[in-house]
């Protein structure tokens, strides 16, 4: 795989994030190049207007395009707004002396009001940097003005083009956005006259801020990939069709918003899931689980018999907490979500009425519950009184999830093996299918949820793994057992020392 384009932004700020240097570098991102900034202007603008515009001394500016170019290769460079004749010709200079292989200006000289941006001697500067470039990418009102610069009628946006093309030796996108009608056509026209219309449908949204610096970045971007200026255009434009197809949903500002610069990564990557990340976030507390002398010494066949049946009656005190907070998630389900959350209740009271009692032979049948089951157990409790029933579906996961998992390390056992039909229950593919499925609703709940409830969701989650792996602890760590490392903190979380005294089983 090559490397990411290394591209420049020269232009003004937006502190909005929808046009300007933090569109560009939006729009450079989300066509995998490496984007950097030179700050022609820092302009106070959000989606409803321009407040004010301050530009730095040439100077500045100068230290800045020196200080990328005296260390950084640049493989193309996107000209954005300048403002001042002094700009421009700086600018210019600048490109004299470090010319990239790609420069597309996008020259910024008409506000969507239709205001100009640039007085008479800085859009006659301009002329001089058009020289410069590679590609130009005017709206229908820039390219008036560039057609009276270069002699030529403006009636006729492709005639006007064509000569605009033909009087700086550079190619020119004149930009449908703004034209009429249901299509939105952009046409690239070389200074031999010849034209390629690109065509899309207009896309019904008035949250069209930073269309053009987003689009002038994306070509630069891709050019500087692809090394073809149609290629380039084509692949921009259909990215800025999706990017405005979902602006809407973004909600920024209450003016004209800006466009979804992220819209077609995110659709080609996978949805990001909650439950995977809570998952990668207890990784040591499962390098620890597996490691645990209980779980390593069932694995090879040494565990203690009287041990086992002590960690067993443990489990049938668990269990049977445990199958009446499954049955509350099923009460406040419905339809096949219930069912699965039913039967999950049932299947706990099932074992702990069968396989536990039948392993426990009638020694330790009758153990009072140990501190760490009774901490644990105190924990779901907590969690089963929160208002939303997401943040008990994450606090029960984890039985589900550490158990399947500890059973697909163990894997299978040779005949004859002390505990194979307990090793086989955790691998049991019915099992690892039910884990998933019950995965899968939690999932479902922390979309659905507040991120507020969602936060409790993933604190309920780390807590029970914590205690997962305290119960796996338990059987050869007595007197002091909840001891077993760093918490975090958790609207959940219970003291163990004081669970006793509170949890009823």
């Amino acid at each position: 795989m090559s490397r990411p384009p290394r591209v420049l932004s020269i232009a003004g700020t937006d502190p909005t994030g929808g046009a300007g240097l933090q569109a560009d570098l939006k729009a450079i991102a989300a066509h995998d190049g490496y984007g950097m900034a030179v700050v022609t202007a820092v302009v106070a603008q959000n989606t409803r207007g321009v407040r004010s515009v301050h530009v730095p001394d040439v100077r500045v500016l100068r230290d800045q395009l020196d200080a990328v170019s005296d260390d950084v290769v640049v493989d193309a460079v996107k000209i954005g707004m300048l403002g001042t004749t002094a700009v421009v010709g700086e600018v210019t200079d600048w490109l004299r002396t470090n010319r990239p292989p790609s420069v597309v200006v996008d020259p910024v000289m008409v506000a969507t009001s239709g205001d100009r941006l640039l007085d008479a001697d800085a859009e006659r500067a301009m002329t001089g940097l058009f020289v410069q470039a590679d590609l130009v990418t005017p709206n229908r009102s820039e390219l008036a003005v560039l057609a009276g610069l270069a002699g030529v009628d403006d009636a006729d946006p492709i005639a006007a083009a064509r000569g605009v093309a033909a009087a700086w030796d550079v190619l020119v996108l004149a930009k449908g956005g703004h034209a009429g009608g249901d299509r939105s056509d952009d046409v690239l026209v070389t200074p031999d006259g010849t034209v390629r219309v690109f065509s899309a449908g207009r896309v019904d949204t008035t949250n069209t801020h930073g269309t053009g610096c987003s689009l002038s970045s994306a070509i630069a971007t891709l050019v500087a990939r692809h090394g073809d200026w149609e290629v380039a255009v084509g692949t921009a434009k259909d990215w800025l069709t999706a990017a405005l197809a979902g602006a809407d949903a973004l909600e920024v500002g209450s003016g004209n918003g800006p466009i979804d610069h992220g819209a077609l990564v995110r659709a080609a990557l996978p949805s990001p899931r909650f439950t995977d990340a809570w998952w990668d976030d207890v990784r040591e507390l499962l390098d620890a689980t597996i490691a645990a002398p209980f779980i390593r010494r069932m694995a090879d066949g040494t565990l203690e018999p009287d041990v086992f049946a002590g960690y067993l009656a443990q489990d049938v005190h668990y269990l049977r907490a445990y199958e009446q907070h499954l049955a509350a998630i099923g009460h406040r389900a419905t339809g096949s979500d219930a069912a699965f959350w039913a039967a999950a209740a049932a299947g706990c009271g099932e074992e702990a009425a069968t396989l536990h009692h039948r392993r426990l032979a009638g020694t330790h049948a009758d153990d009072p519950v140990h501190p760490t089951c009774a901490g644990y157990l105190a924990h779901l409790a907590a969690a089963a009184t929160h208002p939303d029933v997401a943040v008990l579906a994450a606090a029960v996961l984890p039985c589900f999830r550490v158990y399947a998992w500890v059973g697909a390390q163990l894997g299978t056992t040779p005949v004859g093996h002390p505990f194979a039909d307990w090793i086989a229950a955790y691998g049991d593919p019915d099992f690892a299918a039910s884990s998933a499925r019950a995965t899968d609703l939690v999932e479902e709940l922390a979309r659905a949820a507040t991120p507020a409830v969602r936060g409790d969701m993933a604190r309920a989650f780390h807590e029970s793994t914590r205690w997962e792996l305290a119960f796996f602890l338990m059987p050869y760590e007595l007197g002091m057992p909840w001891d077993f490392g760093a918490s975090r903190t958790s609207s959940t979380s219970s003291d163990p020392s004081e669970a006793v005294q509170r949890i009823q089983v």
